[in-house]
């Protein structure tokens, strides 16, 4: 048993995490909330990438009306995120909001605090509690002596007692950090503590680059230990790019299965054709597929076949020659320049 078999589950719209259930892939959308017709044209981006919930601001009225008309015309759950205006996250649950994300402690007060989950609890609309290391509480920076996985966790609990003290329990808990080891040791004293289930990510990541490698170290540490329930790969960019991120650390922890797995080699003396290119048009043209397959990208038509002996499938190129595969066996020579073609062939016609 894992601590995500024995967390509580909670319902977010129509999916259901905790409890064994699936981890779900979160983003969150960089448009304006209140321009309907952009976000939700970026939302169903985001769907076929394979995204599962996503998460947009809602910091006016204007965005929270828009939050109807987004739920209208996409097909994943939608979390409301919440800064400082209680108003806005009962706004947003009126409108259709399946979870709302927030603070507790920058809201406003009990009262505050108890209106927002009054409607949340006629709704059964559950509520992520977020605490950052960027907003810990000075008392509590200063009882830890800095920003710690300590004092990350006392916060959190503290904000999850402020909704259950109102009489509700349906909460998702969120505690980030930029730090990657603060982050993973939070999540590890959290777990030990709580039956709730885990939101985690590494938060402000980075760019492309530095934020995959951040994330892949820091989920890897957390998500390997059993922990986590749902999970974002935040990134400086195109949030496209944080949802093929969050699905190969799944699939590479074996927490997922589904889609092709594309292998490349590092390159060597012996490449001769452009193998960069080919891994990267490779890469582009599977994500197409709905196979649970490995391929194989190799750049030496001498040992290429021995090292995809492990893929289903493989091509190898040598000085203008290429190679189709299958579990270490050759079984088709051809020019380079039909490489991609017959790759794309085999997995139009896979069974």
């Amino acid at each position: 048993m894992t601590y995500r078999d024995h967390t509580k589950m909670i319902r977010i719209g129509d999916r259901v995490i905790g409890g064994g259930n699936p981890i779900l892939i979160q983003s969150m959308t960089n448009t304006p909330t209140e321009d309907v017709k952009a976000t939700v044209a970026q939302i169903l981006r985001l769907e076929e990438a394979g995204c599962e919930i996503i998460r947009c601001t809602c910091p006016s009225e204007e965005a929270a009306l828009a939050i109807g008309q987004i739920k209208k015309r996409i097909h994943i759950p939608l979390v409301a995120d919440i800064h400082f205006d209680y108003k806005m996250a009962i706004r947003a649950m009126e409108n259709g909001a399946d979870k709302i994300r927030i603070n507790p402690g920058n809201i406003g007060g009990r009262e505050k605090i108890e209106a927002v989950v009054n409607v949340a609890k006629e709704r059964q609309v559950p509520i992520r509690v977020g605490v950052n290391s960027g907003s810990l509480e000075k008392e509590l920076v200063a009882k830890y002596g800095g920003v710690t996985a300590e004092g990350l966790v006392e916060s959190a609990l503290d904000k999850v007692r402020m909704v259950e003290e109102c009489g509700y329990d349906q909460m998702v808990i969120s505690i980030k950090s930029s730090d990657v080891l603060t982050c993973a040791r939070a999540h590890e004293l959290l777990a030990r503590k709580t039956d709730y289930p885990l939101h985690v990510g590494i938060t402000e990541a980075g760019t492309l680059y530095s934020g995959n490698l951040k994330s892949a170290v820091g989920l890897g540490i957390i998500l390997y230990q059993g922990i986590g329930d749902t999970i974002r790969v935040s990134l400086t960019g195109d949030p496209v790019e944080e949802i093929k991120s969050a699905k190969m650390i799944l699939r590479t922890l074996g927490l997922r299965r589904g889609g092709i797995d594309v292998v490349s080699c590092p390159t060597c003396g012996r490449t001769k054709i452009d193998l960069v290119g080919l891994a990267n048009q490779v890469e582009t043209m599977v994500q197409g597929y709905d196979l649970n397959i490995k391929v194989a990208v190799m750049g030496c038509a001498v040992n290429g076949p021995g090292e995809a002996k492990e893929a289903d499938i493989g091509i190898a190129g040598g000085i203008g020659e290429g190679l189709l595969i299958k579990h270490g066996q050759i079984v088709r020579k051809m020019r380079e320049e039909e490489l991609l073609d017959a790759l794309k062939y085999e997995l139009d016609h896979w069974k």
